[in-house]
């Protein structure tokens, strides 16, 4: 019988030719792609090396590397500059927000608005997380999750056109409200803060829903049938066994939230008001309305920055007791 190399039996003992071989099957036969395989799995220590590089290069890169030119541009008394001129570090950029009181208003008013709109985006979509993990069944989640996700494959600007087309003067709230005889005129639902805050929960939704619902659905029934049979009530059982054991839940989405609201800008532009000015405003107005004062919008965004982590690192320290005392 004579040899055809161009024939090999497979495993199942079936006939194949060689050049048949998917390329996955002969890239993993290459010799250096086999020598970097054998190098990157010698050690567990080496595999994670070798796994983590990407990510960490990325967030070196793409979110601590301008956070670390921001603070940098926050220190220099002049930026953008012409090529050779000399340049000096200053704190002066920093106490211009001390030092006039005119800023301190859409800053306090920035952390106001992030703190209710957080307990309202909290409030609004606990039932919702609450209904989908313990109300659905697992076969329709996901199904489920997908429909509430529709809305964030589209851009946050156009979203926001969405509500200011919802709550104009002839809007579907107003058209609504006036079929039902409710109202003779519309109501003045636009630039004000009522509608930057629908706005903003709306935006937000999503990073509160997903680690409630997460929690929610790690969360065994048989807790809850258990405290049934001990005759609690349907509150006392929330409030008892629920609530205590989605605290972490609850935390990850509050802080999300928060942190994504001291920083949103088109949103308010679009759906605020005078009345309604936030910091991120007046930072954008030293970038793109007051000229070379980039240092100065540099300074401020730094200091909007640091009061943010520190208010959710004193909020993360709160949760982090609460449910130690609940554990205990």
């Amino acid at each position: 019988m004579t040899y055809d190399a161009s024939v090999r039996k497979d495993a199942a003992g079936a006939t194949a030719p060689t050049g048949a071989r998917p390329f996955w099957g002969r890239l993993v036969q290459w010799g250096p792609y086999r020598a970097f395989a054998a190098l990157a799995t010698a050690s567990p220590r080496r595999q994670f090396a070798i796994l983590a590089t990407f990510p960490i290069l990325w967030l070196l890169t793409q979110h601590l590397g301008p956070m670390v030119q921001m603070g940098r541009v926050s220190l220099l008394d002049a930026y953008p500059v012409a090529p050779g001129t000399p340049q000096t570090f200053t704190l002066d950029n920093y106490m211009r927000f001390f030092g006039d009181s005119i800023f301190w208003m859409p800053f306090f008013r920035t952390l106001a608005f992030a703190t209710i709109l957080t307990f309202c985006t909290l409030i609004l979509t606990y039932p919702v997380a609450y209904f989908l993990a313990r109300h659905v069944s697992r076969r329709n989640q996901m199904l489920m999750l997908l429909l509430l996700l529709v809305p964030f494959w589209v851009g946050e600007i156009v979203r926001t056109y969405a509500i200011m087309i919802l709550l104009g003067n002839t809007g579907a709230v107003n058209l609504v409200l006036k079929w039902f005889g409710l109202i003779d005129r519309p109501i003045p639902f636009m630039y004000t803060g009522f509608s930057m805050g629908i706005g903003i929960v709306y935006l937000t939704a999503l990073y509160m829903l997903l680690p409630l619902y997460s929690a929610l659905e790690k969360l065994p029934k048989s807790y809850n049938e258990a405290a049934a049979d001990l005759g609690a009530g349907a509150w006392t059982r929330f409030r008892r066994v629920t609530l205590p054991l989605t605290l972490e839940g609850i935390s990850s989405g509050c802080t999300l939230v928060f942190l994504i609201s001291t920083g949103f800008y088109a949103t308010p532009v679009l759906l605020g008001g005078p009345s309604t000015t936030v910091f991120s405003e007046t930072i954008a107005g030293f970038f793109h309305v007051a000229g070379d004062q980039w240092p100065t919008g540099a300074a401020f965004a730094v200091i909007m920055f640091v009061t943010a982590l520190l208010i959710t690192g004193v909020f993360q320290a709160f949760m982090k007791a609460l449910r130690k005392g609940e554990k205990a």
